[in-house]
């Protein structure tokens, strides 16, 4: 798994330039089915890839956190919200909440989320392969392919699938 996590910004940066021409062309004339594409290949993809073998998200990425993130997060911890802010969090330059660092805080050493029964909802969501009108996030899903093994399979199976 290490190898695949250390070759695939590489790999994600050589199928770039292909994959935002398929997504130009999928925003222009989604198909029909893509939502229901998108959710078979999310789901067949996370039924051989163990999230705990990688962590790849955690360990290079910090997602955005909700008021409602913030909101049950710091009550799980029976901490006051700006409490919880001001240890763990800062304002990003679009102003949204994230991680004062990266990797992961709730990051434990054999990859387990130590919040993850109150994760943010952009943790829970990650990497956003089986999300409804997934065309939308074609930006987004290019990023995710080079942080997510899971991700870039799913995109090269999906451009198998998906002619345009």
């Amino acid at each position: 798994m290490q190898n695949q996590i250390n070759t695939l910004p590489k790999l994600a940066k050589d199928k770039h330039k292909e994959n935002k021409t398929f997504f130009a062309k999928l925003r222009k004339k989604p198909p029909k089915q893509l939502d229901y594409i998108m959710q078979e290949l999310h789901e067949e993809e996370f039924k051989r890839t163990d999230c705990l073998q990688c962590a790849n998200c955690c360990k290079t990425t910090g997602p955005l956190f909700t008021d409602k993130d913030i909101q049950r997060i710091s009550k799980s911890f029976k901490m006051k919200e700006q409490q919880f802010i001001d240890q763990y969090l800062r304002l990003d330059e679009d102003n949204d909440y994230v991680l004062q660092s990266v990797p992961c805080t709730f990051l434990d050493a054999e990859n387990y989320c130590i919040i993850y029964d109150v994760r943010p909802k952009a943790c829970r969501e990650f990497p956003h392969t089986d999300r409804k009108k997934f065309q939308q996030i074609s930006s987004l899903t290019l990023k995710n392919v080079a942080i997510c093994p899971a991700a870039y399979n799913i995109v090269e199976e999906m451009k198998k699938q998906i002619k345009l």
